[in-house]
């Protein structure tokens, strides 16, 4: 049930639509009963402050109109300064970011805050009877009114502010590494079932690497690996006393048809058992048009990579966004450096139960690196910064074997320079500095 629930809560997260629909229906909700208790109360506010509450039918009438008139409007403009914004973020950074402004709770709000004001003042104005025995104006349902709409003024100040600061580059790749940052919190450490005894890992990875005995759970459709339900899957495969082996990391890529996960009998056994499967795994996994930054952490670098690349290329050609850039990496880098990274043999504390993907150390570090070092090669800004972020990672390294990753990286940067920096004075700056920094990779 929670998995369904995640399954439908994540697009609705990041969807323009859901948050103001709530909102004008809460100002409906709202409407109806501010004019019911105009209609049901035996209080005049009219004989103790008639400035706010002795308006007539045509002037409340009037004002309604107005304000609403005036809130779609203004509802119009927040629409045409967001898809700006979410273009310049497209065009200026990358096409990745734009999930980032999408699911912004506060661009939800302000959006949805001119819609439901919109949709209060025309239920209250239809409730407005000016002649004869129905005459009826709802004066507290009006001064509500008149307290949103100029509400509306502070909101769409903020909303203008908050847009020019989402734009700043510092504040888009902070975004991402701290959403990546708490997403490396979550899966580190791994909580799926407990590691093997040292003992029994080279049976247990023989049996995982054997071609034969497996049966292949196809994906129903193509997508993207968003999340895995690892508990439900460690479940599954105790009850039923079979080994799984997940064929994709979170993130990867999965056409119609090909392997999503692996079923195999227990160690000791030759046939797998009945069950309604893959119907039954499926529903453990969940696949999307696009990556998403949960149980996905390789996704926050690669953005960050993107941010990069797309200011390294000569088209864009800004070095100071792509430093920024590089400069997270590194800290992101880092705290992938203080983690203990989990194995890929699971079991239920007694058999061998999943066989888990998890992209090592190492991985991370090519994901962050390689690329950016490729676009700016030429660039001595770009490398020296470069060294700066291994220098950071190197120094937050618990496990020392991790290191020589890090000083591969960092002789790659070097060579690099000597290859494609133009002038001696380039290239010494970058050997010069890698002296100095090489201490915290060389152990």
């Amino acid at each position: 049930m929670f998995n369904r629930l995640r399954r439908l809560w994540q697009p609705l997260r990041e969807s323009l639509w859901f948050v103001p629909l709530l909102m004008v229906l809460a100002a409906l909700g709202s409407a109806f009963g501010l004019v019911q208790f105009d209609q049901a109360s035996s209080v005049t506010g009219a004989r103790e402050l008639p400035l706010l509450f002795g308006i007539d039918a045509a002037g409340a009438g009037g004002m309604l109109n107005a304000i609403a008139g005036s809130m779609l409007t203004v509802a119009a403009l927040t629409f045409s300064l967001l898809l700006a914004a979410i273009a310049q973020v497209s065009n200026q950074y990358s096409p990745r970011a734009l999930r980032n402004f999408m699911r912004d709770p506060l661009n939800q709000v302000v959006m949805g805050y001119f819609v439901s004001v919109f949709t209060y003042c025309l239920v209250v104005q239809g409730t407005i009877r000016g002649a004869g025995s129905a005459h009826f104006v709802p004066t507290t349902a009006v001064l509500v009114a008149l307290l949103l709409a100029l509400g509306g003024v502070a909101t769409l100040i903020f909303f203008i502010h908050h847009v020019a600061e989402s734009l700043q580059t510092g504040t888009l790749v902070h975004q991402i590494m701290a959403e990546t940052e708490e997403e490396i919190g979550r899966l580190f450490p791994f909580d799926f079932g407990q590691e093997l005894e040292p003992e029994r890992l080279a049976e247990a990875e023989a049996f995982g690497a054997s071609p034969t005995g497996w049966f292949a759970v196809p994906a129903p459709a193509a997508g993207y690996l968003q999340y895995l339900d690892a508990a439900g899957l460690l479940a599954w495969a105790t009850r039923h006393r079979t080994v799984l082996r997940l064929e994709r990391h979170i993130g990867d890529f999965v056409g119609t048809g090909q392997p999503l996960l692996s079923v195999r009998a227990d160690m000791g056994r030759t046939n797998p058992p009945m069950a309604d499967w893959p119907a039954d795994l499926l529903q453990f996994v969940g696949l999307g048009r696009h990556r998403n930054p949960t149980q996905d952490a390789a996704f926050g670098v690669q953005q960050l990579v993107d941010i990069a690349l797309k200011a390294l290329s000569p088209a864009v050609n800004d070095t100071t966004t792509a430093v920024m850039a590089i400069d997270y990496l590194g800290e992101l880098t880092a705290q992938l450096a203080r983690r203990d990274f989990p194995g890929v043999l699971r079991s239920d504390g007694q058999h061998l139960r999943v066989l888990v993907r998890v992209y090592s150390f190492a991985d991370y570090v090519r994901l962050a690196f390689d690329l950016v070092r490729g676009s700016g090669a030429g660039n001595p800004a770009v490398l020296r910064r470069l060294l700066h972020a291994l220098a950071l990672a190197a120094s937050q390294v618990r496990d020392p074997t991790r290191l020589p990753v890090l000083r591969q990286q960092a002789e790659l940067l070097l060579a690099c320079a000597q290859v494609h920096l133009s002038t001696d004075y380039e290239r010494q700056q970058v050997q010069t500095l890698y002296d100095e920094l090489s201490p915290a990779w060389t152990g």
